[in-house]
C-alpha cells in the first residue's frame, strides 16, 4: 500500500463515521422529543399526577438515606465555612500588606 491508498482509504473511513455520528444522533438524542416535552409539559405532569393518585404512590426515604443526605450537607456545610474563613483570612492579610 502506499501513500495516496492510505490517504483515500482514511477519507472514506471518515466520511462513513460521520455518517453513523448523524444516523446515532437521530436515534439516541432526538431534537424531536425535547421539542414534545417543552411543549406538552403541562400535560405531562397532570398524567404523573393522576397515576400517583391512582396507585397511591407516596415516596418515603429510609433512615439510611436520611443519614447520607445530613451528613452530605453537614460536609458541605462545613467546607463552605471553612472556605469562607480562609478567604476572610486572605483578604486581611492583603489589606495588611496594602496598608504598609
Amino acid at each position: 500500500m502506499n501513500i495516496e491508498e492510505l490517504i483515500n482509504k482514511n477519507k472514506l473511513l471518515e466520511d462513513e463515521n460521520k455518517t453513523l455520528k448523524e444516523k446515532l444522533k437521530n436515534y439516541t438524542a432526538p431534537y424531536r422529543s425535547k421539542t414534545y416535552y417543552e411543549n406538552h409539559k403541562e400535560d405531562i405532569k397532570q398524567k404523573v399526577k393522576e397515576y400517583k393518585e391512582k396507585t397511591n404512590y407516596v415516596y418515603e426515604v429510609t433512615p439510611e438515606k436520611k443519614k447520607e443526605y445530613a451528613r452530605r450537607a453537614y460536609l458541605n456545610k462545613k467546607e463552605k465555612l471553612k472556605n469562607e474563613k480562609e478567604k476572610l483570612k486572605n483578604e486581611k492579610e492583603k489589606s495588611i500588606v496594602e496598608n504598609i
